[in-house]
């Protein structure tokens, strides 16, 4: 059996790309900035944000510095911060909206979602 040739298969991303990437727990989190990385590297034109939620929102606000230069692409769910009595740091955007409600307007308005 011959491989699969996946570079030939699969078709480029579209230039401009807007990418959604979810992160609901420390662990997702890590992933998520390796994920983050990697596609920045190997697709420079595309939007790239982490949305965070529940267990991961403790995570950011308690030690922001690990997230490094990707801080500035990470947007933290309000419903999170206040039922855990949480604030935010000023350099840490925080949603206008809850992280659920954000993904599904970023999904409707084209965004690919990835939960990390």
């Amino acid at each position: 059996m011959n491989p699969i040739d996946w570079t030939a298969r699969l078709p480029a991303l579209k230039p401009a790309t807007r990418v959604v990437l979810h992160a609901p727990s420390p662990q997702a989190l890590a992933r998520a900035r390796g994920n983050f990385k990697n596609l920045s590297v190997a697709q420079p034109d595309a939007e790239i944000w982490i949305v965070v939620n529940a267990q991961a929102v403790q995570a950011v606000v308690d030690a922001p510095d690990e997230m490094g230069a990707l801080l500035g692409q990470v947007l933290l769910c309000p419903n999170t911060l206040r039922n855990n009595q949480l604030t935010a740091p000023a350099n840490i955007q925080v949603l206008p909206m809850g992280a659920v409600e954000a993904v599904a307007r970023m999904q409707q308005d084209g965004w690919v979602y990835i939960r990390c």
